[in-house]
């Protein structure tokens, strides 16, 4: 998915003049929201919690390369081969060539936005072989030729009729309107690419060092299939996403579910371990783990190593209200909302992603909510201040900001000006105290109070004194 950053004002405006997707976001409050709430209420000890999540984080990310090379001797002690991969093409080389010395033909594959993140399924079609996506919502997509659009629910922009028009189309089948009709025809159509897969390829929710085991969650059931069925899995992961044991993934997947979907706990956990024993009955032959650097490690010792805590619940677009009104294909990456806007950055530079961190309020809603404790507004802070060290940001606003500073180092200048703008714009707002136009988009869609026409100094002067 190639990185469409710098069109975000576009993409956000065309957004905003979507009336379906528009209709469609409004879903976002009853269906993640409120399903959060409700799913953290059960949790007495919800903050004991995220606390012990956030240590666990943090202990972890300390010293990665330890837990790295711990899991990599466990996973090839347990028969997994482990690869490592320092960008986006060179995990796509590895994994076509695997496919290449297995003679893969058809892939299946669970939802994974690290393989969005690396291209994968063109890589893999370019080699020859035949990918199908087997998690509903990236199954719609496929057919759809769209990327996702939220990282849990990639096809929450989507209505049930637009997905009844694919089924349709792509099918050629009646066309179904139930949404249980629709998930049924779309079991009967993906069942037998899961028996007639070379290979299923996942991502990994936690690596888990102590056993060289991939842990995946899932609700449908496809993740437990494209791992097991195919004679080949390969699990494609960020090299952040180990954990020290399997206690401490327990007491992330604790917080997982129910700030992702605001379930209690997902329909499937499934902890994969090396490659099926002579004595099991499934499981694949040859199992093989692809660790993606891909700018990671160079946010480690950083003012921005606290991202990589980040388990990839959604809930800090959930509950952005930039993503709740623009949606996530308005970010132009595979990672959208108030994460994608520090960890696209990280990952395809500052020069590409220029509208990204300042596509926030600042609000503080997803640090209230992020079940591992980011600091999202200070981290969106930090990326903004890295634009300006760099020199990137528009030079009009560099040169009004360069103007402010010089009058906030002079009082007495600062003081007159400050009283003159409030002149002016006191004028400008007329009869009506509200200023229809401003240089800039803010006043194209809003209307701006105007001032008393008198600054604070102005109104402290004439207060009454006891």
């Amino acid at each position: 998915m190639k990185v469409a950053s710098l069109k975000f004002q576009r993409n956000a405006g065309k957004s905003l003049n979507n009336k379906t997707l528009q209709s469609a976001l409004k879903n976002i409050e009853s269906r993640f929201v409120g399903a959060r709430r409700e799913a953290i209420s059960h949790l007495d000890d919800f903050e004991a919690v995220r606390s012990r999540a956030t240590t666990i984080r943090d202990q972890v990310l300390a010293n990665l390369d330890q837990w790295l090379i711990r899991f990599e001797q466990e996973a090839q002690r347990r028969g997994a081969i482990v690869h490592w991969a320092e960008t986006a093409e060179e995990a796509n080389r590895i994994i076509c060539d695997i496919a290449r010395q297995y003679g893969v033909k058809k892939a299946v594959k669970s939802k994974s936005m690290v393989s969005e993140e690396c291209g994968l399924n063109d890589a893999l079609e370019a080699a020859g072989v035949q990918v199908v996506e087997t998690d509903l919502g990236e199954y719609i997509l496929q057919l759809a030729h769209e990327p996702p659009s939220h990282i849990v629910a990639p096809v929450l922009h989507k209505t049930k009729d637009e997905v009844s028009d694919l089924f349709a189309q792509h099918h050629h089948l009646p066309r179904k309107t139930g949404i249980a009709e629709l998930c049924q025809e779309a079991r009967e159509i993906l069942r037998p690419h899961f028996i007639a897969a070379d290979m299923g390829i996942s991502g990994a929710n936690f690596l888990i060092a102590e056993t060289g085991s991939v842990l995946i969650v899932t609700n449908e059931g496809n993740g437990r299939l494209a791992t097991t069925l195919p004679r080949v899995h390969v699990a494609l992961t960020g090299i952040e996403k180990v954990v020290p044991t399997l206690e401490d993934a327990t007491t992330l997947v604790r917080l997982l579910p129910r700030s992702a979907t605001g379930q209690d706990i997902t329909n499937y956990v499934s902890v994969l371990t090396g490659a099926k024993a002579l004595d099991e009955s499934d499981g694949p032959e040859h199992f093989h783990i692809v660790l993606l650097d891909n700018g990671r490690s160079k946010m480690l010792g950083t003012k921005l190593q606290a991202m990589l805590r980040c388990i990839r619940c959604g809930a800090c677009m959930n509950h952005c209200p930039v993503y709740q009104n623009v949606g996530g294909h308005a970010y132009g990456w595979v990672y959208p909302g108030p994460m994608g806007s520090v960890l696209t950055p990280s990952f395809a530079g500052l020069a590409a992603t220029l509208p990204l961190p300042n596509a926030s309020t600042l609000c503080g809603a997803c640090a209230v909510v992020c079940p591992v404790s980011i600091p999202l507004p200070d981290l969106l802070r930090e990326v903004r201040h890295q634009q300006s060290l760099a020199n990137l940001r528009p030079w009009r606003e560099r040169k009004a900001l360069a103007v402010w500073a010089w009058l906030a180092l002079r009082p007495i200048w600062y003081a007159r000006c400050a009283g003159l703008m409030s002149r002016v714009l006191a004028w400008l707002g007329g009869a009506k105290g509200r200023i229809g136009w401003l240089p800039g988009a803010w006043t194209r869609g809003r209307d701006l109070p105007a001032p008393a026409g008198q600054t604070f100094r102005d109104l402290y002067r004439k207060r009454e004194k006891p």
